[in-house]
């Protein structure tokens, strides 16, 4: 499979490959990688409708061709033909849907999200499903199911989560483009370990109608590609209001983002970028990932941008605050997965009580137990008023700060995460540590903001030379500015990851 959206789509329009050859190529190297010693494990299943949708757009392609409208065909439908990996909590209609859980075991989902929709209309092809942390709780794809995704780096490590499948998919070219799910970075930083540019949007940029819910007022699905064109692409197609989800909203300038530009040198001299001082001072910043950044941020200043580090220590309280309000949510949200309504049922035939123990005791793994009880815990009558509150008040007082300095600055850069991928099982036993992971990533959740994650470089071989991601962040409906901004990245250092490991 050829690398970017643009390369494949000349391919297609010149006749040098066809729809159904991409998605059997990647339905062939999924068939052979779950035979080999350490399996990818991204994808779950290929779509049994994935090759004749793929021979549907083949055939609009030829006869496109034979009428001499084929450019006209392209502009209408500009993903034609183009398979995508897609994350277990996103509806296809007919297909699988279990968010990596025994609770959802055998549920099909009834409809399409909408992003499935507006990707369809546009001619591309959701290929299959892919592995993620149940219920997307986690950053390693290590909490799922069906075991875990291997990073395509190395398949030691861990993929990073929760969509860790869609994008290891992606990073190994098993996918053009995946979609993913973000509440606290769950995007950016399975990016970030797999050497991909992921994007979180702008809340309610991307419908969330069709998307299992985690933490409502912070879900968001996300893009994984290769290229920040990769990703512009499939944004534009998809962003929008949507009838069905009431905090969905229109993305201005989302033009820009069909033929996405670099910034012009002048463009970019004029930048100013800000740097929170409080991710610098971060004690379990790992000295690789340290490095990383400051060879980003010298590139930020070798081309002209004025950078600035900032204070803001409300961004110390980010990490708490988040999972205040993300478990909070969770609690709520997963209280509809009783046995009752869809997925696993086990009755004990001593009334409703005891079925809602019995299924959801062995229908969920021990970490979204452990997120339910801390949810609850948070919510119950002594603590709601005082802890939930407390949280929410905080956001609150983040949202206002970082709308204050995006009147000053252009973006924010920081680190994605303080660690490179580590080791299978090297954190799955401490929580704490592997909720630690997203302390870098939890404040555009919860500002709103759209941000990328950037394949920056990588760590020391003797750390294994993993990749390293560092984020651009923007203010609210800036993803053609930081799309831009990665757009010269890409320029400055093309293929910027290390090679796939066989």
């Amino acid at each position: 499979m050829k690398y970017t959206i643009n390369e494949v789509r000349e391919s297609l329009k010149n006749g040098e490959v066809t729809s159904v050859s991409l998605v059997k190529e990647s339905i062939e190297t999924f068939e052979n990688d779950k035979n080999s010693s350490l399996p990818l494990n991204a994808f779950l299943e290929m779509y049994d409708n994935a090759i004749s949708k793929a021979e549907a757009c083949d055939k609009e392609i030829e006869q496109a061709k034979n009428d001499g409208t084929l450019d006209d065909l392209f502009n209408k439908k500009p993903l034609l033909g183009l398979p995508f990996a897609v994350k277990d909590n996103i509806s296809v209609k007919g297909q699988h849907l279990t968010c990596a859980s025994k609770i959802l075991e055998g549920y099909v989902a009834p409809y399409n999200a909408t992003v499935i929709n507006r990707l369809e209309e546009a001619g591309a092809i959701p290929l299959g499903r892919c592995n993620q942390d149940e219920f997307a709780m986690g950053s390693s794809t290590e909490y799922s199911c069906y075991g875990p995704t291997r990073n395509p780096i190395n398949r030691e490590y861990v993929s990073g989560g929760s969509s860790g499948g869609s994008t290891a998919a992606v990073a190994a070219n098993q996918a053009l483009f995946g979609l993913g799910t973000e509440t606290g970075g769950s995007v950016r930083l399975p990016a970030s370990y797999c050497g991909v540019y992921g994007l979180k949007p702008t809340y309610g940029v991307l419908s969330r109608w069709g998307v299992v819910a985690y933490g409502s007022s912070l879900d968001q699905v996300g893009i994984i590609g290769h290229t920040p064109n990769d990703i512009a692409q499939p944004l534009a197609v998809m962003a929008g209001e949507d009838m069905y989800d009431d905090t969905s909203c229109d993305l201005p300038n989302v033009d820009e983002l069909k033929n996405l530009t670099a910034l012009s040198d002048d463009e970019f001299a004029k930048l100013k970028v800000a740097i929170p001082q409080q991710f610098l001072e971060t004690k379990g910043l790992d000295a690789d990932v340290g490095a990383v950044f400051e060879s980003t941020r010298k590139w930020f200043e070798s081309k002209g941008a004025k950078i600035d580090v900032v204070d803001l220590p409300i961004l110390d309280a980010s990490i708490a605050s988040y999972y205040v309000i993300a478990l909070s949510e969770a609690a709520s949200n997963l209280s509809r997965f009783d046995g009752i309504r869809y997925g696993r049922r086990v009755d004990a035939g001593k009334g409703y009580d005891e079925l809602y123990v019995q299924t959801r005791s062995e229908g969920f793994g021990p970490e979204v137990k452990r997120r339910i009880v801390i949810g609850n815990y948070v919510l119950s009558e002594q603590f709601s008023g005082d802890t939930y509150k407390k949280g929410m008040t905080v956001r609150a007082r983040i949202q206002e700060e970082m709308s204050k300095l995006f009147e000053s600055y252009d973006l924010v850069i920081c680190p994605v995460c303080p660690t490179p991928a580590f080791k299978l099982g090297q954190k799955v036993d401490d929580p704490l540590e592997m909720y630690l992971s997203d302390l870098f990533t939890t404040f555009v959740n919860l500002a709103r903001i759209p941000s990328i994650s950037v394949p920056a470089g990588k760590t020391s071989e003797k750390a294994g030379s993993m990749p390293v991601g560092v984020q651009f962040a923007g203010p609210m409906f800036s993803e053609s500015k930081i799309l831009k901004v990665a757009q010269n990245w890409e320029i400055d250092h093309p293929m910027c990851g290390v090679p796939v490991q066989k």
